[in-house]
């Protein structure tokens, strides 16, 4: 069986990690991978992801059976809608419902319609209406752009001048197209965590809870990155949390089914635990990063075998099994993250830091050197180093261990990944 893997990142390094562990033995394709997947898959290169023509005429001249898409932009754009045109099973939903993503606006509208309980938000194109509401609510506040602005678009204000200069900068252009409107959101207090699930438009079954962490520094400090660090599971999210997260992601896909929009992939809910009961902050519409690269290791069933059931509309026939374990993920850094950083720093230690049980080192940002073979840098998050043990303690201590193992010029990564979890007991929120 041959499978095409769409993306180069952490994300698509650990999905590629996984799917070669299938029994079924399959051919992966990467398109365009990284210096991680390379030597777990073919890589193709010069591939445009996002174009559902591009990519439908590349799966079917080279035969693929499965073409798994990882990241959002594709999936926004219909290349799973093209791929499913031409008879080609694909993992991922259409651009009907990949909206859930592309636009807050949308699915805040998705939320209000189907009951769903989320933050009250206002969304806005002009700059006028959006201060003077702004200045009428005050601070705290959230304030994003509406479309994709790679995990960059959202800031939460503590002070109206903030706030306000994130509306400026969202419909001056910041962001493209995707500050064109602005959805300015009710600031909600309490710990937030992730739940994916796998779901074919009918059944969905959820996976293991995540918990990232978002600031650049120590402490939720500095700026909003992509992600620094996660771990899972999360003490905050006891059997009826679970319960009622996984219930709202159930009733997503109905009220999307009953809209006539059909999901198929993985649906990614962004919750916030308040003391009213969990809420939804955001919706992805594909795996997690760096989520993914703790809940893939946790995961004990076959994810080809599953990816498959997903794609052929039959998951209600399949069991999935987890590990009861935890994993914890630390991403290494460029210097300079998330504003302007140099790439092309030789990387070393990660043969070594895999060498230690339980971790596994997924390549983020890196690249094989075509003048040495040497890896390199070649993004901002650059590694996610990933450790799986009995208990989170021991899968911290373990993952900090590997990090201590890897440099590079400009290397930096926060110090208090899973630290909450640690100290944490059921149902604290």
């Amino acid at each position: 069986m041959r499978i095409l893997v769409l993306g180069g990142g952490g994300r698509e390094h650990a999905i590629v990690h996984k799917l070669a562990q299938s029994p079924r033995s399959p051919e992966i394709l990467a398109a365009p991978g990284n210096g991680g997947t390379a030597g777990l898959a073919r890589t193709v290169t010069g591939l445009d992801i996002a174009s559902p023509e591009a990519v439908t005429a590349f799966a079917r001249d080279a035969a693929v059976d499965l073409v798994v898409i990882g990241p959002e932009l594709p999936l926004v754009a219909g290349v799973a809608d093209s791929l499913e045109a031409a008879g080609i099973r694909v993992f991922g939903p259409g651009a009907a419902a990949a909206r859930l993503e592309g636009s807050k606006e949308f699915a805040k509208q998705v939320m209000r319609a189907h009951g769903i309980p989320t933050a009250e938000s206002e969304a806005f194109t002009e700059l006028a209406p959006a201060l003077a509401y702004l200045r009428r609510v005050g601070a705290p506040i959230v304030v994003k752009a509406d479309g994709l602005a790679a995990g960059k678009g959202v800031t939460v204000a503590m002070h109206l001048v903030e706030a306000e200069s994130a509306v400026r900068e969202c419909l001056s252009g910041r962001f493209g197209d995707a500050g064109a409107t602005v959805v300015i959101e009710e600031y909600l207090t309490g710990q937030e965590c992730s739940l994916l699930a796998f779901t074919d438009g009918a059944t969905v079954v959820p996976m293991v809870p995540a918990q990232d962490h978002k600031r650049a520094f120590d402490g939720d400090t500095g700026p909003n990155t992509g992600g620094m660090g996660v771990y899972s599971p999360v003490p905050a999210v006891d059997a009826s949390t679970l319960a009622v997260m996984r219930d709202l992601l159930v009733r997503t896909v109905e009220g999307l089914a009953a809209d006539g929009i059909a999901y198929r992939g993985v649906l990614y809910g962004g919750f916030i635990l308040t003391a009213d009961g969990p809420k939804v902050l955001e919706y992805n519409a594909r795996f997690g990063d760096p989520e993914t690269q703790v809940i893939l290791p946790l995961m004990a069933s076959d994810l080809l075998d599953v990816m498959l059931a997903v794609a052929e509309g039959r998951l209600a026939d399949v069991e999935i099994a987890w590990r009861d374990e935890a994993a914890v993920s630390v991403v290494i850094a460029s210097g300079g993250y998330p504003g302007d950083y140099e790439t092309g720093a030789v990387i070393s230690g990660i043969h070594e830091a895999e060498a230690l049980p339980g971790v596994t080192v997924y390549h983020a940002g890196t690249s094989v050197r075509d003048s040495d073979g040497a890896l390199v840098t070649a993004g901002g998050r650059v590694l996610n180093v990933t450790a799986v043990a009995p208990m989170m303690a021991e899968a911290r201590d373990r993952a900090y261990e590997a990090v201590g193992l890897i440099s590079f010029p400009g290397a930096f990564h926060r110090g208090d990944i899973a630290v909450r979890a640690l100290a944490a007991t059921p149902r604290e929120a």
